[in-house]
């Protein structure tokens, strides 16, 4: 588990909003460019083909929709902060209820064209502050929404890694939220000053215990870009690899921060 001390970081909600309706929107129209043999095209997921991940990316953003369905929670038990660290506990539930979605719509065209319209009226609806029972804890909507910028960045890489050429954009907001969102996980996990991460233009995040840098060139730095920063985060990528082929620049006796990852899987 994860230490108790967490690092705030803001984020202006009505960015948020824009940014997952960006990026589910450029999901979808890539989606409409998928073959039926792409469809079933293995993913670097297990079993999952193409088409069940695309039915988990549809599922991750009904998520809101299912938490606004249910009673607001009394008070508010978790922060954003907890999220990345709970997403674990019902891997096998979200794969049985993602090949249900799979086998139940298979128009994934018409499915996700209906789970953007509804996000939309249900975002209309709903005040930010409205509070959410999540995995995590109950949470305002505001923040569970920074959560499906994760979602939706770290499966629109997925549906890249499987169908070669395809490209999916990413909306700037979504990408610099989800780097962020990661980067402060990091910094939770191993609370200190002594190991600079940065990821830029998004993010630079102090952890590691030891003597805390405070003027000058820190001893110990870690960079990257924010796309091999995720797949290193969400376990997609091996850090000895991405430091040996150079995507990722490590410096000083602290910089090794391989034993932190990944923070979520």
């Amino acid at each position: 588990m994860p230490p108790t001390k967490k690092r705030a970081r803001t984020y202006d909600p009505v960015r948020t909003r824009a940014a997952v309706l960006a990026q589910f929107g450029n999901v979808r129209e890539a989606v409409r460019t998928l073959t039926p043999g792409q469809l079933a095209s293995p993913t670097r997921l297990g079993e999952w083909t193409v088409r069940e991940l695309v039915a988990h990316i549809g599922m991750a953003v009904t998520a809101v929709h299912r938490a606004l369905e249910r009673p607001a929670p009394a008070r508010r038990t978790a922060v954003l902060l907890d999220w990345p660290f709970a997403t674990s506990a019902n891997s096998a539930a979200i794969a049985d209820f993602t090949r249900r979605v799979a086998v139940e719509h298979p128009d994934l065209d018409a499915y996700l064209a209906g789970v953007g319209e509804s996000l939309v009226r249900l975002l209309d609806d709903h005040p930010g502050t409205r509070l959410l029972e999540t995995n995590a804890g109950a949470l305002p909507l505001e923040e569970y929404l920074v959560t499906r910028t994760v979602e939706l960045v770290v499966h629109s890489d997925d549906l890249d890694a499987a169908v070669p050429g395809l490209h999916v954009p990413y909306d700037r907001q979504a990408l610099a939220a989800c780097t962020r969102l990661l980067a402060d996980a990091l910094a939770t996990r191993a609370p200190g000053g002594s190991t600079e991460v940065r990821v830029p233009p998004y993010a630079v995040v102090q952890c590691v215990e030891g003597p805390r840098h405070t003027r000058g060139t820190p001893p110990n730095v870690v960079e990257t870009d924010p796309l091999t920063w995720i797949r290193l985060a969400t376990g997609r990528a091996d850090w000895k690899e991405e430091v040996r082929e150079g995507r990722v620049s490590a410096s000083g006796e602290r910089a090794d921060i391989s034993t932190l990852l990944p923070l979520m899987a």
